[in-house]
């Protein structure tokens, strides 16, 4: 992997989220966890680039995001779909996600998969708890059963591509 500048990528962010998914990784080398997202988006604000991502409290990942400053988004090439399927559906309170798919976890904080194509470091700046009082339009409660997410927004402060 090499690092690049931002303004290197070509991605369509609307796939590489929604259709390609993500996996969100939080903690250190000896204690992490990571969870598949297709929910997110990458873009400008507060004069930084920043991506944002959604965790709900209920889900393991989430006491990491809480308790460490930076995390990692991966992307993945087709091949790896199974793979972030299992660590969507599975937690990792009962089964180590990488060993079980596989994936190499970094030596270095923040954790990220080795086997991604592209992968963002992120650091924390802002969170909003997502409360049905905010939701206009009131279609958006279908996603929810008194289990709302937390969102996140942070600054991109590297890019990892694999050639």
């Amino acid at each position: 992997m090499r690092e690049a500048a931002l303004s290197e990528l070509n991605e369509n962010v609307f796939s590489l989220i929604s259709k390609d998914w993500l996996l969100i990784t939080a903690g250190a080398p000896e204690r992490y966890n990571a969870m598949t997202a297709s929910w997110g988006g990458l873009g400008h604000v507060w004069s930084r680039d920043v991506a944002f991502v959604f965790v709900r409290p209920t889900r393991y990942t989430y006491q990491f995001m809480e308790q460490y400053d930076r995390f990692t988004l991966s992307f993945f090439t087709k091949e790896y779909k199974k793979a972030l399927s299992f660590c969507g559906s599975k937690s990792g309170r009962d089964v180590d996600k990488f060993a079980a798919t596989g994936l190499t976890a970094s030596k270095s904080a923040p954790v990220y998969p080795e086997e991604a194509r592209l992968v963002l470091f992120c650091r924390k700046l802002f969170y909003s708890d997502v409360v049905p009082a905010g939701m206009i339009d009131k279609s958006i409660e279908d996603f929810y059963k008194n289990d709302y997410h937390r969102m996140y927004i942070g600054e991109i402060e590297r890019c990892l591509i694999k050639e």
